[in-house]
């Protein structure tokens, strides 16, 4: 009876409260019970009582401390150990050992990665389970470690970290390599204290491949536009099958090596991703956007020849021609970008997105500004070309104004007198100096332009020298009567006054583009003559001037 009665009193503690007080015990209970090394966990129950030392408080995976990150009556959490099993937990508190349940351990794994094929810069998904719900602290150098990714040996960037899903960004440096994931866990010191050096549990591998990087150039335009990708690893050699689509249309292949390939934006083509075929194999290497060319003004609307023309608006693309680009070794026209004024060609001067400036030609009529630019379609081999066609934008109507002189005054005058010419049409003035190498003499030439004999220019001529010119205006022209040749000499040394009039000359100069569209012919002029013109002797020196030549006035005989 007395045993009896000891094993119900024993009961009797177990299952309530015999004294004010007294807690009634509960089993302890695992939370997870199955996780990767590092994960914290947490052990539910009562009576723990307080944190004493880590001595005498204690958590073992099948006998493998684990590192006691908060002790509480209630509850305890714990870091799964780098050597956890399966098998069971207990709660250790000095003598006392208590079972809060079995323990699975979980391996992290990959199972797939999107994309399989990816150049730096692109964002990696990674696929699989037991990965965790972070990565950890965000400061590289705690004492719990920090999960990571490496794709071959380079540690990537985590961008978002899920149990089941990861995704990292694959930067400059990665090359082809495997896939691996790395679980950082912290373990207790013998003494249980922390810490022991981060340990690492290492997830399946899984290969990825790391494409070179591939830039396109430029990434919108309008169709014709010649576009180049840059990379490496594009082969030395092109089969049919090969090449590249702009919104799933092909392009012409104009250059294709190791490093570099050049297409032309087919007629076709629509905004969208580019996509480059190679051996069989399609990679998206870019986003193209199709614009359509927009002409906003026109200035000057009249004019006469030799005029430098601007036109403004949107996406003019970037002047190309066949033959001019070193990408382009076909012995066809890819690019035909022109601009006709009353339907003759002018010379290109300078031609950006947004502005196209062109001289008058010679040839030039009255009529509409029409900006053409050429593009085509390939043939099934990718060559040129299935089609060819002028893209035309129009600018507005342009009046071709033919000078006209009025009047001049004075007819007559001496040395450093003004003349003033009237009438309408004379145009802009454009000095003799100004550099005006059209673009069509060297579309990459890399030098300045220089002053050549085909310059348009304005000019007004005394019995065909070249007058000063002091101003210009559309109505109005003053020119001061020139030093040099104006006045002349005869055998026997006497000032010969035969020399001192002529025809009083205004003229415009411009040039057309040759028949097969190349520049130029040779300048042509307008030349309008207002009159004879007489020089007067007002301020020249007698004869014996000139028979007798001086230091000091040497230099007037040149």
């Amino acid at each position: 009876m007395k045993f009896i009665a000891r094993v119900i009193i024993g009961a009797a503690l177990l299952a309530g409260p015999v004294f004010p007080g007294m807690v009634r015990a509960e089993a302890p209970a695992l939370h997870p019970n199955a996780a990767v090394p590092g994960a914290t966990l947490s052990i539910t129950g009562k009576g723990f009582g307080p944190f004493k030392s880590t001595r005498y408080n204690q958590v073992t995976f099948q006998g493998a401390p684990a590192l006691i990150q908060r002790w509480e009556p209630d509850i305890i959490e714990v870091r799964v150990p780098s050597q956890a099993t399966n098998g069971p937990v207990e709660v250790i508190i000095g003598k006392k050992h208590l079972k809060a349940g079995a323990f699975t351990r979980l391996q992290p794994t990959i199972q797939s990665l999107a994309p399989a094929e990816a150049e730096p810069g692109t964002i990696l998904e990674i696929t699989g389970e037991h990965f965790g719900n972070t990565a950890g602290p965000r400061d590289p150098n705690t004492i719990f470690g920090v999960n990571s990714v490496v794709v071959g040996d380079v540690t990537v960037r985590v961008r978002k970290w899920r149990d089941d899903k990861i995704e990292v960004e694959l930067p400059a440096n990665v090359q082809t390599g495997e896939v691996v994931i790395r679980m950082a866990s912290s373990d207790p010191l013998a003494d249980g204290s922390c810490c022991a050096p981060v340990r690492q549990v290492v997830s399946n591998a899984m290969p990825v491949k790391v494409l070179a990087s591939v830039r396109v150039d430029p990434v919108s335009g309008p169709v014709g536009t010649k576009v180049v990708l840059f990379g490496k690893g594009f082969g030395t050699t092109r089969s049919p099958e090969d090449g590249v689509t702009f919104g799933g249309r092909p392009a012409t292949v104009s250059q294709w090596s190791d490093t570099a390939i050049v297409v032309h934006v087919p007629l076709d083509a629509q905004s969208g991703p580019v996509v480059m075929k190679r051996n069989g194999q399609e990679r998206t290497v870019g986003t193209y956007t199709v614009q359509i060319p927009r002409a906003t003004g026109l200035t000057p609307s009249q004019a006469p020849i030799g005029t430098l023309l601007k036109i403004t608006g949107d996406n003019f693309g970037f002047y190309s021609e066949a033959g001019a680009t070193p990408y382009n070794y076909l012995d066809f026209s890819l690019s035909e970008n022109t601009v006709e004024i009353g339907g003759v060609p002018a010379i290109v001067y300078r031609w950006g997105n947004d502005r196209i400036d062109v001289w008058v030609p010679y040839s030039a009529k009255s009529g509409p500004v029409v900006v053409k630019r050429a593009a085509n379609t390939p043939k099934p081999d990718g060559t040129c070309c299935a089609d060819h066609k002028l893209l035309e934008t129009e600018v507005g109507l342009f009046t071709l104004v033919t000078p006209k002189i009025d009047s001049y005054n004075p007819t007559s005058g001496g040395l450093d007198d003004v003349v003033t010419i009237t009438g309408s049409g004379f145009g802009k003035f454009l000095k003799t100096a100004e550099p005006s190498k059209v673009i069509t003499d060297s579309v990459y030439a890399r030098t300045a332009p220089e002053l050549g004999e085909n310059v348009s220019r304005t000019e007004v001529l005394f019995n065909g020298v070249g007058a000063i010119v002091l101003s210009w205006t559309d109505s109005e022209i003053k020119v001061r009567i020139p030093h040099r040749n104006v006045y002349g000499v005869g055998k026997a040394g006497e000032f010969n006054p035969d020399l001192s009039s002529g025809p009083l000359v205004v003229r415009r100069g411009s040039w057309d583009l040759l028949p097969d569209g190349s520049c130029c012919t040779a300048k042509k002029w307008v030349t309008l003559e207002a009159g004879t013109f007489q020089i007067q002797s007002t301020g020249l020196p007698d004869a014996s001037y000139w028979r007798n030549p001086s230091t000091e006035n040497t230099h007037h005989q040149q």
